[in-house]
């Protein structure tokens, strides 16, 4: 199970320092930019869609202070894929970063204020890709021009391997899921998908049961009837919306993973929508022991439909901790949302302790979506470990379909109604 080829392009520590310029005759001075926030937009080179941007910590011009930052903005990370990479490795790629005043938005600096300078950065990805090594581009100050001040920045190319997995159909219709290797050529079957829709399922919970957290007999009907109904508000006539599971299963046809819907999507009261408030909710299984009856619960995710100038999915992932259910506390992972007509990619991506973790493409409403899933490789023991992440992926994207609203019909597979 050999990885692809992926590099994280990373900039980080970065800060500004700008001249003083007099207010008056007097020794008084002032900077150009007090009152007025710096930014960076960072552009590889013949890659727009991967332009960022990022704040600017300003220090003093005094030649005393420190040449650090008390408080550094986030690492801004660009992640290069195998196709990036061809392109990328007979030459170092120039990476530009330009020095905004202003206020950054959604255009990577344009029209959101003047341009103080520009720095140039020369970066050998196809090193670290090939030597499988880390490559430092840049460390320390570098001007920005005659009295334009200067710029800190470190710029650094590191080997990130990922699996790459993708869905052979939609989840709902229980497609096989391949491996891509290499150049993208070579798909080789590894899991298939058994998707289910259980009429059944009525029960809404907000909490975990508080049973062992190893389930015997038949794992997913077990895990739902331990659920308890909390008086949340649930109406009948949007049954549909519950039930759903997705079952990974190897090779050999044994279930190693799996996602079940276990507090069904509703609308809130008086509306077509699942509001954040009132989120659905699913739980990841991994299989346990060498027997297909015991599960145990790894995370749980919970989605909604979100209100605001793009009407979006918002999400909300987190592990569950080995107390199990009887003492459940869930570590926060990634939340966020994914816009409703593009869709995007859910990503966990913990660049301050375990770098890259995974991510998955989801398409919009309406869409024919094929989810592609990334898992970091050092987060990948067995093809369990990876299951994990396919079940997963699979949970988000057919939560695209139970934050429709109400007053949209889901497609046949999805209708428990129609099933029967």
């Amino acid at each position: 199970m050999d990885p692809c080829p992926f590099v994280r392009l990373i900039v980080e520590s970065l800060a500004l320092k700008l001249p003083a310029v007099s207010r008056s005759p007097g020794n008084h001075t002032i900077h150009p930019s007090t009152t007025t926030p710096c930014f960076a937009s960072l552009h590889l080179q013949d890659f727009p869609s991967l332009s960022q941007t990022a704040p600017l910590p300003l220090l003093p011009a005094d030649p005393t202070t420190p040449d650090t930052a008390s408080t550094s903005p986030p690492p801004v990370v660009i992640s290069l894929d195998p196709a990036a990479l061809r392109k990328l490795s007979a030459k170092p790629a120039a990476l530009t970063v330009a020095v905004h005043s202003g206020r950054g938005g959604g255009t990577c600096g344009a029209g959101g204020g003047r341009v103080l300078g520009r720095v140039r950065v020369w970066v050998d990805v196809g090193r670290a890709a090939a030597e499988e090594e880390a490559v430092v581009a840049q460390s320390g100050w570098v001007g920005l021009g005659k009295g334009k001040g200067r710029l800190h920045l470190v710029v650094r190319a590191e080997p990130d391997p990922r699996f790459v997995f993708q869905f052979g159909g939609e989840p709902e219709l229980s497609p096989v899921v391949y491996q891509i290797r290499g150049s993208g050529c070579v798909r080789q079957p590894v899991f298939s998908c058994r998707f289910n829709a259980d009429r059944r399922r009525t029960t809404r919970s907000r909490s975990l049961p508080s049973n062992s957290a190893s389930i015997s007999t038949n794992p997913i009907k077990s895990w739902l009837g331990s659920f308890r109904a909390d008086g949340d508000y649930y109406n009948p006539r949007h049954s549909q919306r519950k039930g759903w599971t997705v079952t990974i299963h190897d090779l050999s046809g044994s279930p190693i993973a799996a996602a079940s819907m276990v507090t069904p999507f509703v609308p809130s009261p008086g509306s077509g929508r699942v509001s954040r408030a009132n989120p659905g909710a699913w739980l990841i299984l991994r299989a346990v022991g060498s027997s297909t009856a015991s599960w145990k619960p790894w995370g749980r995710l919970e989605a909604w439909r979100d209100r605001g100038p793009v009407d979006a999915l918002g999400y909300r992932f987190e592990l569950v901790t080995d107390a199990g259910l009887s003492d459940y506390r869930g570590f926060p992972i990634a939340e966020s949302s994914l816009g409703v007509r593009r869709g995007g990619r859910f990503v966990i991506d913990k660049s301050d302790v375990a770098g890259f973790v995974m991510g998955s493409t989801v398409e919009g409403e309406g869409k024919v979506s094929k989810p592609t899933v990334e898992v970091g490789a050092q987060h990948v023991s067995c093809m369990a470990d990876v299951a994990l992440f396919v079940a997963l992926s699979a949970a988000v994207d057919l939560s695209m379909d139970a934050c429709k609203l109400f007053s949209q019909k889901l497609r046949k597979e999805l209708c428990v109604d129609q099933q029967e």
